[in-house]
Order: C-alpha cells, then structure tokens, then sequence
C-alpha cells in the first residue's frame, strides 16, 4: 500500500491558533503570547480574515525608547515610532500580513519565510480567513518520515516512469537519504530518476550509483 506524506501547508500547519482584535491591547497581547507560548500572534477582523501580525519584535519597540530622549525616537524610522508610542494590536501589527494558502506546498512555505525573514506564517483560505499557523518546525516535520514509508513511494514513482519494462533499479533508504542502484539500460535515464525521487517528501538526499550497462554485442 502506497503510504501518504504531507503535500500541502494543510497536512502539517496547527489549527488551533490563538489570534487577538484589532483593538486588543498591548497587555492583553503580551499575556496571550505568554499563556500560548509564541512568538508571534495574527490579528483578524471580525469575519477572521488576517490584517495582520503582531510579533515580539513588534513589542519590543517599545522597551527600546524606554528612557530615551523623545528627540531620539522621533529621529527612527515612522514604523518604529509609531509601534513605539502604541497600544493597540492595529497600530502595533505588521501589514500587509504575509500569509500563504493552504494548498500551497511546503517548498513553497519555505521560500516565502526565506524571502521574507519569518517564523511563521498565517495559513488562509481564498477569501483570507485564517485557517492555521505555519511554522518552521511544521516544515521540518516531513523529515521525520519513516524510511520504509520513503522507499515505498519511490519505487512507485521508479514503476511509473518505465511501466512495464521494469528495469532492475534498487532503492535503499536510510535516515532519508536514497541510495538508486542497479542497471539502466540509457544512462541518460539517470538524472531522470535521480530527480524524481528527490521530490519525494522527506527525502533528504539521493545518491546514484547505478552499475554501467553491459556493451551491446557490435562494441565488443
């Protein structure tokens, strides 16, 4: 039987996600995040639709300028010093939120927190309503898939891409990585296989060491 692996951000996100208001207040934040253990907490509308995220660093603005002349926080920059003078999570957020559906891949999640330097992410629907989080450690569950399960899919993908030629490829997974083995008959085949079991989810790395097909009987 074929096992399954996570496909989508839906497979692995967390769906019970604490969020506040626009209007909640700075302490009531800050105890939310204490009582839930984040770092971070979207803020939704009141049809659930994220407008934004309020972060530890967002908060933190303020414990910065703490003491500081007002002369200096009026020279950083109009983000900082507006987060810095606020209370509100609508003047404290970061907005636009970045968020990613939830269908999208996990390669996907994964470049958008690259590219955009964070931790999580808010996971919506199409009409923007929040469905779960999304973190990195979400995202590096899926290595934690059983070798057999591995090996498995990758002798499905293997049987698909020759149908019934069947060539004698052997796959062998261990902590991730897939070892290819065997003879193929095209060594042009070979990056072939290569990158199909690479995409399989889980697989850290692949490694070909296929045998060299036998000369045909002219090159002999």
């Amino acid at each position: 039987m074929r096992s399954s692996a996570p496909r989508s951000v839906e497979d692995v996100m967390t769906k019970n996600v604490v969020a506040v208001a626009p209007h909640a207040r700075f302490k009531d934040i800050v105890a939310a995040m204490g009582r839930w253990s984040v770092t971070a907490v979207p803020v939704v509308d009141d049809e659930r639709r994220v407008v934004g995220v309020v972060s530890e660093a967002d908060l933190l603005r303020k414990e910065e300028v703490r003491g500081t002349d007002p002369a200096r926080v009026d020279q950083l920059p109009r983000p900082d010093a507006e987060r810095a003078g606020a209370v509100r999570a609508e003047d404290l957020m970061s907005a636009p939120p970045v968020t990613v559906r939830a269908g999208a891949t996990l390669p996907h999640a994964a470049r958008l927190m690259a590219r955009q330097h964070v931790k999580r992410l808010p996971v919506v629907d199409a009409h923007g309503v929040l469905r779960g989080i999304v973190s990195r450690a979400d995202l590096l569950k899926v290595f934690l898939r059983p070798d057999d399960d591995i090996a498995v899919e990758v002798r499905d993908l293997v049987d698909r891409l020759f149908a019934d030629r069947r060539p004698g490829v052997r796959v062998d997974v261990e902590d991730g990585v897939v070892t290819l083995g065997g003879t193929l008959d095209d060594s042009g085949l070979v990056a072939v296989v290569g990158r199909l079991a690479g995409s399989v989810e889980g697989v850290v790395d692949v490694r070909c060491e296929f045998d060299r097909p036998a000369p045909a009987a002219d090159d002999r």
